[in-house]
């Protein structure tokens, strides 16, 4: 009965300390270490590892400390879509696929991110085919793959 007393205890709490999703992280830094504020005004840059938050169990860098106190200010106004995972892939494939930091979108206020290799510039196919119905089929398969 104690064990399973000290099991139960171990499991609630393992709960309380997991993230409520699941972020893409490189080098255990959200969006390959990229500023999550810098894409916002306008031109995305890389982190330092000085300027480091933890929100939701993941790490976010800055370029400075200003950026890092906006982000703190309201960390919710700043994280990507879908954890950061490739928004077109979510959309079309249900699935998450990491993506390249400098490939995005601003839209309405949120951080779009996507894949781009090659001639898979997933951008391209999301601004050549309907943004706003992708947002809605990628925010339904997000709820289903988020963790």
């Amino acid at each position: 009965m104690r064990i399973f007393l000290i099991l139960f205890i171990l499991f609630t709490s393992a709960l309380g300390w997991a993230q409520s999703i699941d972020y893409n992280t490189k080098n255990g830094y959200a969006i390959h270490g990229y500023d999550v504020v810098s894409y916002f005004e306008g031109e995305p840059v890389e982190g330092k590892k000085e300027f480091t938050a933890t929100y939701d169990g993941t790490k976010f860098q800055f370029a400075s400390k200003a950026h890092l106190q906006k982000f703190q200010s309201d960390p919710t106004a700043y994280l990507p879509k879908y954890g950061g995972y490739c928004a077109y892939a979510v959309a079309v494939h249900g699935k998450k696929v990491n993506v390249d930091p400098l490939t995005y979108e601003i839209m309405e206020g949120r951080l779009y991110l996507f894949y781009n290799k090659g001639k898979n510039n997933t951008l391209e196919f999301w601004l050549s085919e309907s943004p706003n119905e992708l947002v809605s089929k990628a925010d339904e398969n997000w709820e289903q793959i988020r963790n």
